[in-house]
């Protein structure tokens, strides 16, 4: 914008047409004691100048936060989620897990984490029209061997999991065919493997989607001693996984363990998010501050009672979604949220 279309005094225009500035950019380049010095004008001339030069960039038309936000087209990244396979979890958070950023989910064993985890997996293959990310995933495993047979048996059960989803559409999808694995026992390969395999096949466009099954399992005892060691190998992986998440507008969840209170890799009791305050999820401080959003998921009752067993899951934190949680059960076909239970 040339100066002349501003809206300021002829004889300040003048001053800085003479000075050799020729447009609003050039004038916001500078700070009020520059564009003094270079004009001559008095501080309440420049100062004007500058905010004139601001407006006339920024046009009459003033959108807050809120509206930007709720402008989808203009930034389809920034609104586009996985699905988690069900809708009840979707409304829980809103869509599913955002693309940039890491998600944990957290609780004690028995609660369906790593098999929510290969429900995302199969989720990511599917086309975007049905939450999706049309791409395969990368499943680290870091203390279990990866659960093969389950994932088989939730492929074959696919058709009654997603009913919204094309039965023709699914026989077409080569779920196993795009799941790659990695074993990573200790910290030194689990760092190689996000820093150098991981990125060849996102690059290539392979996969969409991370998931480490544990987090918490290499540092667990290898760090007996040394918290600034682990402290600094734990920023380096939630740098790096971030990083991976941003450069390739992929989710990233990490499952965490819960050690009980007064247990290795405890923390202070009742800071987790879970109900029961003598538990919080591991690695601490510094491993939660590298994160987007942290689910947990919780047993409500005894496995022993007719029916699956009640469970809930719960959002701690994150920048967009309030406090809330809702109850879900875990059957042969997966994991089903179930309606009516969300609160917040």
């Amino acid at each position: 914008m040339d100066v002349e279309q501003l809206d300021l005094n002829p004889r300040v225009i003048a001053a800085v047409k003479k000075a050799k500035l020729q447009s609003a950019q050039e004038l916001l380049c500078l700070s009020g004691p520059d564009l003094q010095r270079l004009t001559g004008l008095s501080a309440t001339d420049a100062q004007h100048t500058l905010q004139a030069a601001a407006l006339g960039l920024r046009g009459s038309h003033v959108l807050t936060a809120l509206q930007l936000h709720q402008q989808k087209a203009r930034f389809p990244a920034q609104h586009q989620r996985l699905s988690l396979g069900c809708p009840v979890l979707d409304g829980l958070l809103r869509g599913g897990l955002p693309l940039d950023g890491i998600t944990e989910l957290a609780g004690h064993s028995s609660t369906g984490k790593t098999q929510l985890a290969l429900q995302l997996c199969l989720a990511a293959q599917l086309p975007e029209q049905y939450g999706g990310l049309e791409a395969g995933a990368v499943f680290i495993c870091t203390e279990d061997a990866f659960p093969d047979r389950r994932l088989q048996q939730l492929i074959t059960q696919q058709p009654l999991l997603r009913a919204d989803v094309p039965r023709e559409l699914l026989g077409k999808v080569r779920f196993g065919d795009q799941l790659f694995v990695e074993h990573a026992a200790d910290v030194d390969a689990l760092l190689e493997c996000v820093g150098r395999r991981v990125p060849v096949l996102l690059a290539h466009g392979m996969a969409r989607l991370v998931v480490l099954d544990s987090v918490a399992a290499p540092f667990r005892c290898e760090f007996d001693g040394q918290a600034p060691t682990r402290a600094r190998h734990l920023q380096t992986l939630g740098a790096t996984l971030r990083r991976l998440s941003c450069s390739f507008q992929c989710p990233v969840l990490c499952i965490n363990q819960v050690p009980t209170w007064g247990q290795p890799g405890g923390q202070r009791p009742g800071r987790g998010g879970f109900t029961d305050e003598q538990t919080s999820p591991a690695l601490g401080t510094t491993w939660a501050n590298q994160l987007l959003v942290r689910l947990t998921a919780e047993r409500v009752r005894s496995e022993e009672g007719p029916g699956p067993a009640a469970r809930t899951l719960r959002v701690v934190f994150a920048p967009h979604l309030p406090r809330s949680s809702c109850s879900y059960t875990i059957t042969k076909e997966g994991v089903r949220g179930t309606p009516g239970t969300q609160s917040c």
